[in-house]
């Protein structure tokens, strides 16, 4: 879960630190405070995209730090071990944001890209956004919403597998079929561009190789004459070469050490040297007996590596990957000279691949059914308390059996309500009001969330376009959530925000050059006020903080 949350210099933050309780925390604030920040924050923390206008005017960067216990999240801490990124059961999220646009993102200290962090963030959170419930009129969203609720992951992996290797193979069919004058055409051109590179009598590796020898003759004289040089002054001068007197110095001490021991330590060391310099002399007489000056050779390595070039210059790719367009080249030919033979073989290969498809999407249209009948019912208990008392939602699985393989598999999902008794049920988009609408999705958010496995759940402003009693159940049903989940919900609702274990204020201030956000944990007598205000507005009476005293012990005692 969530333990710590840290920005610097972000939107009106200047610097926030705040420790993350368990169970269910509001965020409350007057209009216009910054209540959605935090979930701002921590979003970019999650891998989000940033701009350059979140950093704070006048401030070089934003900084957000995000720390998670990861105890009940085994998936998280295997993807940190895999990744050589663990650190005991704890993991730091950071995202900085510079002035100029750039960001950059770390997780456990390490930079990591941003595609990455969001797999990690996956596992961690999970945000509820106050439009979510206009995303819920597309169907694909609806399959998706269905899909998380039944755990389809796996189910989804099977059939992605299954998909792609039915679509890699339906695409070699078509190039295998290709028609007349086509086909014949793509023949000519790959018998051409076969030969050719056949004639080159391609080796894998030799355009490196010959990178190499032709550096060493291109220089074999300056290499020829540097060594012997060199032999000349370490050996082979008969007068003083460093062996001769490295030699003679060791004699003359060795005499000396005789005398004070003291010397020894110099001696060995001289004695190692003289070693070492008839070593490296010995290999410098192999080095400079094997230095060819070869003018044929070093002209053939010009022609060959011309060549090489030039036809590497024809398929528009590196001299070194010849070997493979050959190879590639060739397979493709053999495949569409024996097209007929293939397109039986390839035929009958798709033939598995589609039953294979077939297979995995009756799994997942199985799960799908049974998932349907189990979320149709809960979102419709759900409904009853939240002002649509005898209303009805229904999520309808339609499978197409006959329809052609796609990514999602044969079936087509739908969401249909029926807010009041006595209506026939309906697509979503066509029957639900805004207000109607907004607590459909609510409850939809709340069960699905529910069934997930993430264990920190965040509600920005979800509950917008409710109030009164439906208030009070929305209330209830984060606190249940709570129970089992960590949750975080921003609220402008007195109801929802005294169902919560914890309560923090979002406040703004200015010294009329510059404005701040701060966020504040209240403490029990606090909290009263902070409810009392979103009951009464700017006056608060006794008897509003007596009822908001009273809703707070309400909600504690259920």
């Amino acid at each position: 879960m969530l333990t710590h949350i840290c920005i610097h210099d972000f939107a009106i933050v200047e610097r926030l630190e705040l420790e993350c309780g368990d169970r269910m925390t509001a965020l409350t604030g007057e209009t216009g405070a910054g209540k959605s920040i935090l979930v701002d924050a921590l979003g970019l923390a999650l891998g989000a995209r940033a701009e350059s206008s979140v950093v704070r005017h006048g401030c070089e960067r934003a900084d957000i730090s995000a720390t998670f216990d990861l105890s009940h999240i085994p998936e998280a801490r295997n993807w940190l071990v895999a990744q050589d990124l663990d650190q005991d059961g704890e993991c730091v999220l950071r995202r900085v944001i510079g002035r100029e646009g750039r960001s950059r993102a770390y997780v456990n200290g390490a930079p990591l890209p941003l595609q990455q962090v969001r797999t990690l963030g996956d596992w961690l959170v999970e945000i509820h956004g106050q439009h979510e419930h206009q995303a819920l009129l597309g169907r694909e969203h609806q399959r998706r919403v269905l899909d998380d609720f039944a755990a389809n992951t796996d189910a989804r992996a099977a059939l992605t597998r299954a998909y792609a290797e039915w679509r890699e193979l339906s695409r070699r069919l078509e190039q295998l079929s290709i028609a007349g004058h086509e086909r014949q055409d793509r023949l000519e051109l790959l018998r051409f561009q076969v030969a050719e590179l056949e004639a080159l009598a391609l080796v894998e590796g030799e355009s490196d190789s010959l990178d190499e020898e032709h550096a060493r003759l291109a220089h074999a004289g300056r290499l020829l004459e540097g060594s012997q040089s060199a032999l000349s002054d370490l050996y082979d001068d008969e007068h003083q070469s460093a062996y001769l007197l490295t030699r003679r110095a060791l004699v003359a001490l060795e005499g000396l050490a005789e005398i004070d021991s003291g010397l020894n330590p110099v001696t060995e060391l001289l004695s190692s040297a003289v070693i070492q310099m008839q070593e490296a002399a010995d290999e410098l007489q192999r080095y400079v007996a094997q230095v060819e000056l070869d003018p044929a050779r070093l002209q053939w390595l010009d022609a060959r590596i011309a060549a090489l070039h030039a036809m590497a210059r024809k398929h528009q790719l590196a001299p070194q990957a010849l070997p493979e367009q050959a190879q590639r080249l060739a397979r493709e030919l053999e495949e569409l000279d024996g097209a007929d033979q293939h397109v039986e073989e390839l035929q009958a290969e798709l033939d598995a691949a589609e039953q294979r498809y077939r297979e995995a999407a009756a799994i997942l249209s199985a799960s799908r059914q049974a998932a349907a009948r189990t979320l149709s019912a809960a979102v419709t208990e759900s409904m009853q308390g939240l002002g649509m008392e005898g209303g009805e939602f229904q999520v309808d699985v339609a499978t197409d059996k006959a329809a052609g393989p796609s990514s999602h598999g044969l079936d087509t999902v739908e969401f249909s309500v029926s807010a009041n008794p006595g209506q026939p049920l309906k697509a979503l988009s066509k029957v639900a009001s805004g207000g109607e609408l907004s607590r459909i999705s609510l409850a939809i958010q709340v069960i699905t969330a529910n069934a997930a496995r993430v264990p920190t759940l965040i509600f920005d402003e979800v509950d917008s376009g409710i109030g009164g009693g439906t208030a009070e159940v929305v209330g209830r049903l984060l606190r249940e959530l709570g129970s089992v989940n960590q949750v975080l919900c921003v609220t402008h609702l007195p109801q929802v925000a005294a169902q919560a274990h914890h309560h923090l204020v979002v406040s703004k201030s200015t010294d009329g050059e510059n404005t701040r956000t701060a966020i504040t944990t209240l403490d029990a007598a606090r909290r009263v006020q902070e409810v009392a205000r979103m009951l009464g507005g700017v006056q608060v009476t006794e008897q509003t903080l007596r009822h908001a005293q009273e809703m707070i012990e309400r909600a504690s005692e259920s």
